[in-house]
């Protein structure tokens, strides 16, 4: 019989992939690369951090810093934890995990499922700080009896595991024939022991580190980003940054997009870091292909972990809209593209407008005519100068006061008009349009320059939408 004495005996020895796809883009296939793609989601904890847990663990317990009954706090992105999770399980622990809050809803669910304990802190605030999740940590170690504190962002078994594992494992799977290597980074520990171990048996080997636009780790500003589990404010001890001959940064957009692409056209379902770490490769493979030495040339691009622990965000439209990473409809479509596709022939001018000193009999009448709903109202008796528009009336406010009150329609529109209506430019995203129009106000008026060309109700824009039914798809 085969079988495994516990799950940490599985940990490791996770596959290679071709990845023959999302490369298509960068040459004829005989001047590319091969592109490997090495799978750690395939560890049963689901990531690359699974390889770091158990030694990190037995060093203490040799060390005595954990003993039976002890309790693991851990500043995590959340797969360092679900590792030390699944340790603890089978060894007894208790375990603590602290979280920036922008982590996804899975990471915390996986980890209580555990039977861990989950502090969340917020994100957007430097290391130092009390509220960090760095600082928080530090603090429950402290204060907790039997606690320890792994550490993994200075624990040097952190890139020891890898030079123990993951470096011997690629050097095995490419019969030594690799040229590059690319990985996105957090702690560094992936890429410090990997490189360590290729670096000594193929010395001209490239390094390349890919890094969220945000992180420090490759030089830019810190600032906050969305993409999780890679990068930093400051530089781990676990990373060796002089192993790394260059770097790609990447914004969370590209890196989403390209996860999202990874998983669609290479059957992967990839992480946000994957994106990173793909794009990364891409670029590397393109100069590859350009220069002639596409042929011959070797990259391995480790794709930290499963696309499963970003289900309500990566892989949710809503979310990924309302972070600006997806494309709404309204995001490429114009204000005038609507105010062009209106009305389809019928013979209905640009702009219709009521005049303050008209009876509102009389645009009532001109509603009906035109077959809209909303007009501006201008107190010029001709013309339709921006600056002369004082009002607005619409069809559902004239109904509401006729009813109440039916000699309501002998009276002028400056009686009774509402107030104006909000204003676009009619080159402005459609975006800009519907988020007036989803808080409530009836219409809104397109502008070129100082003119009004036109008014846009909520009907507009669906029946747009409805002409064309691929936007944004």
């Amino acid at each position: 019989m085969e079988y495994a004495h516990s799950i940490l005996d599985l940990v490791g020895h996770t596959p290679l992939v071709r990845i023959s796809r999302v490369t298509r883009g960068i040459g004829p296939l005989e001047r590319q690369p091969l592109v490997l793609a090495k799978l750690e989601a395939f560890n049963p904890g689901g990531s690359v951090k699974d390889r770091i847990a158990l030694p990190m663990i037995e060093a203490a317990e040799r060390d005595g810093l954990l003993r039976p009954g002890g309790t693991i706090v851990e500043p995590t992105s959340g797969n360092t934890g679900h590792g030390l999770a699944m340790a603890a399980a089978i060894k007894g622990y208790r375990c603590i995990f602290v979280m920036a809050d922008k982590q996804s809803a899975e990471k915390q669910a996986i980890l209580r499922a555990y039977g861990a304990e989950v502090v969340l802190c917020p994100t957007n605030v430097p290391p130092e700080s009390p509220e960090s999740y760095y600082s928080v940590a530090a603090r429950l170690a402290r204060d907790i009896p039997g606690s320890y504190l792994p550490d993994q962002y200075g624990n040097q078994e952190n890139p020891a595991a890898h030079e123990a594992t993951t470096g011997p494992e690629i050097w095995q799977q490419t019969a030594g024939r690799l040229t590059h290597l690319v990985a996105s980074v957090g702690t560094g520990g992936t890429l410090t022991g990997v490189a360590r171990y290729l670096r000594a048996r193929r010395p001209d080997l490239v390094v390349v580190g890919a890094d969220p636009e945000g992180s420090v780790l490759s030089g830019d500003a810190a600032r906050p980003y969305l993409t999780e589990g890679v990068g930093e404010d400051f530089i781990p001890a676990t990373f060796d940054p002089e192993l790394v001959d260059r770097w790609v940064r990447v914004s969370d957009r590209d890196a989403f997009a390209m996860a999202r692409r990874i998983t669609r056209e290479e059957g992967i379902l990839a992480g946000e870091s994957c994106g990173t770490a793909m794009l990364a490769a891409l670029a590397v493979a393109h100069e590859l292909t350009e220069s002639g030495e596409g042929p011959g040339s070797v990259i391995v691009v480790i794709f930290p972990d499963t696309g499963r622990n970003y289900l309500s965000k990566l892989y949710n439209d809503e979310w990924m809209r309302a972070n600006g990473l997806l494309a709404s409809p309204g995001a490429v479509v114009r204000v005038r593209d609507v105010l062009e596709d209106r009305h389809h022939g019928e013979q209905i001018p640009d702009l219709v407008l009521a005049r303050t000193t008209e009876t509102v009999g009389a645009a009532i009448a001109r509603l009906e005519d035109y077959g809209i709903s909303q007009m501006p109202v201008s107190e010029a008796s001709e013309g339709s100068a921006l600056a002369g528009l004082t009002g607005s009336i619409s069809e559902k406010g004239l109904l509401e006061r006729a009813y109440r009150d039916p000699g309501v329609v002998e009276r002028t529109v400056g009686e009774v008009m509402d107030p104006p209506l909000p204003v676009v430019g009619e080159e402005a995203p459609l975006d800009e349009a519907f988020a007036l129009l989803a808080r409530g106000v009836p219409a809104v008026l397109a502008v070129r320059g100082e003119r009004p060309v036109g008014v846009i109700t909520k009907l507009d824009v669906l029946e747009y939408l409805g002409h064309h039914p691929r936007l944004g798809g």
